[in-house]
C-alpha cells in the first residue's frame, strides 16, 4: 500500500480559499503561498528545503481563483 502524501492542498473553493491537510489533520484555508509556508513552519517544517511532498489538487502553487462553470 503507497503512503499517504503528508501535505495535501485542495482546490480553490468559491472564494479562492484552499483547504491544507498536514498528516491527516486540517491545518485551515490558505489563500495564498504565504499561508501553506505558515501552515508548514507551524508543523514543524520552517526550512524549504525540509519541506515533504506536497500534493496539490486542482491546480499548483499558481492556482488561487476558483475556476467554477
Amino acid at each position: 500500500m503507497s503512503e499517504q502524501p503528508k501535505v495535501v492542498v485542495y482546490p480553490p473553493d468559491d472564494e479562492g480559499g484552499r483547504t491544507v491537510r498536514i498528516d491527516g489533520e486540517v491545518s485551515g484555508r490558505a489563500f495564498r503561498m504565504e499561508d501553506v509556508i505558515e501552515f508548514l513552519r507551524r508543523a514543524g517544517w520552517p526550512d524549504v528545503d525540509e519541506w515533504p511532498p506536497i500534493e496539490w489538487r486542482g491546480g499548483g502553487p499558481e492556482v488561487w481563483s476558483f475556476k467554477g462553470s
